[in-house]
């Protein structure tokens, strides 16, 4: 098989969803649901922490942020899916495919590190009550977002060059929906060890690290909340962290449901399925947990919502 360089490359194939015409409808609008459940979901929470005076702080700061790469990973996935099925088509071009690796390679690790600071600001909640103020200041919370979208971006940069430098064969077809730089280093005829070592290293030091970080400030609040004399202070305390907490789970859950699939299946659609969970799934679940396990969310959201109501 020869190789052809990336130059040459007119574009890859995705997995066909399916041959049904019927289902093609049934699969167009269930994406088009979710992606509109996504977007309305998530920005409404962007809304509502803007105009509402008792939601200016870290905590709702971060989450703000959470929703905005949400509605960002979506879009950069689900309008391309909804074309490809609209048009018979499972096909994108080198450059949209570089293109659309980067940015889910961007929005994926910007939520990772958001969920860290996340769990550092719960973190200073609760076992640093009194300098919670002190230590949480508007200047830190900017900084830790900027540069979570930093090393984000510069990371998800870093493997697009890297792919680049790659020649592929004639079989240019992704076992998934969309493009994953695992996936598309796969089809490569070239040498791909720096490729594979890159990918390796940001996961352990970009993913690692972060979840080590969660874990660890789980531990310390647990600790903390255990040795609280009130039941009313450790209910509260727990119900603080309960949003933030499910989340994660349900973030990291599917993440490694995804490669735990394509490590224990030869089926290529299971693990695209699992692939679209965390992709997909997860941000559009987000404004469910924090708006139906928080009080001050839902009345934020309620006040928006009457408002809206009144101007229209």
């Amino acid at each position: 098989m020869e190789p052809k360089n990336q130059t040459d490359v007119s574009g890859f194939l995705f997995l066909r969803l399916t041959e049904d015409p019927e289902l093609k409808i049934v699969f167009f609008r269930l994406f088009l649901s979710m992606y509109l459940v996504t977007v309305l979901g998530n920005l409404l929470i962007v809304l509502a922490v803007l105009s509402d005076s008792h939601l200016h702080t870290p905590m709702y700061f971060f989450l703000s942020n959470l929703s905005f790469t949400d509605i960002s990973l979506s879009t950069t996935l689900l309008p391309k899916i909804l074309v490809n099925i609209q048009a018979q088509t499972q096909s994108i071009t080198y450059t949209g495919c570089l293109t659309q690796i980067c940015f889910v390679l961007t929005f994926v690790l910007w939520d990772n590190f958001l969920l860290l600071a996340m769990a550092y600001d719960r973190y200073v909640a609760i076992c640093h009550p009194l300098r919670y103020t002190v230590i949480m200041k508007p200047r830190l919370c900017v900084l830790l977002v900027l540069l979570s979208m930093f090393i984000s971006t510069a990371d998800a940069l870093l493997h697009g060059l890297m792919v680049l430098r790659l020649s592929f064969c004639e079989d240019l077809e992704i076992p998934l929906f969309f493009c994953e730089v695992v996936q598309v280093i796969k089809l490569a005829c070239s040498d791909t060890l720096l490729n594979n070592i890159l990918i390796y290293f940001a996961a352990c030091v970009f993913g690692g690290v972060p979840l080590s970080g969660i874990i660890f400030s789980y531990i310390q609040i647990v600790s903390s909340i255990l040795r609280m004399p009130s039941s009313v202070r450790r209910y509260k305390a727990f119900s603080t962290c309960g949003s933030h907490l499910s989340v994660v789970s349900l973030f990291y859950g599917t993440a490694f449901g995804v490669y735990i699939s394509s490590a224990v299946t030869d089926s290529s659609r299971k693990t695209a399925v699992a692939s679209l969970m965390y992709t997909v799934v997860t941000p559009m679940m987000n404004p469910f947990i924090y708006s139906l396990r928080n009080r001050d969310m839902k009345g934020a959201l309620r006040r928006l919502i009457g408002r809206v109501s009144c101007f229209l």
